[in-house]
């Protein structure tokens, strides 16, 4: 990724990630399917992370509760995010195969949340629509919180604008003309 972010993903070859990286590039080849596919490549790392602070959670929380609290961990607080990881971010938005890879990086992420919403609820993921769709929506929702905070000022803390992407998708996305008028938290 920083290599990306300094080059520009055009004069990034693959050869080059392995060396930076220590590794040939057969050996390369044999974790990721392209060049892409490395650079998002901490999808798999995120998912285990968010399974495994899901599950730590207490088991009496409420879901919802409990979601929003594991998610919104994974973003810095009041303090600015590194402007290295910024620059990641924005690298991925700004390009499409990036983004491709974001998606399957985001359906590993739903994979994983839906399995321990499962859990947490005692119904199976794979015969009941609510893990899966709970799951989406978490993920779409932090997307677009992330998305939002990028394009927006900086002048809400990105876990605030996080948890009130998770807070709104938990009420049920109320029709914003029944709310107050401000889209995050003070």
């Amino acid at each position: 990724m920083r290599l990306a972010v300094e080059r520009g993903l055009d004069r990034v070859r693959v050869e080059d990630i392995a060396a930076e990286a220590g590794v040939s590039p057969r050996t390369f080849n044999n974790y990721f399917s392209s060049k892409e596919e490395a650079i998002v490549g901490s999808g798999m790392d995120r998912a285990a992370a968010v399974r495994a602070a899901l599950r730590a959670r207490p088991a009496g929380e409420p879901l919802w509760q409990a979601v929003s609290h594991t998610v919104a961990e994974m973003f810095p607080g009041d303090e600015d995010p590194d402007r290295a990881w910024v620059a990641r971010v924005q690298l991925i938005k700004a390009t499409p195969v990036l983004m491709a890879e974001r998606l399957k990086s985001d359906a590993a992420l739903e994979r994983a949340l839906a399995e321990v919403i499962a859990e947490r609820t005692g119904i199976e993921a794979e015969r009941d629509l609510y893990p899966r769709l709970a799951a989406a929506a978490i993920v779409a929702a932090v997307r677009v919180a992330l998305d939002y905070w990028l394009d927006a000022p900086a002048a809400t803390a990105l876990r605030s604008t996080v948890t009130s992407a998770l807070r709104q998708v938990a009420t049920g996305l109320p029709d914003p003309s029944s709310v107050p008028a401000s889209p995050l938290p003070g």
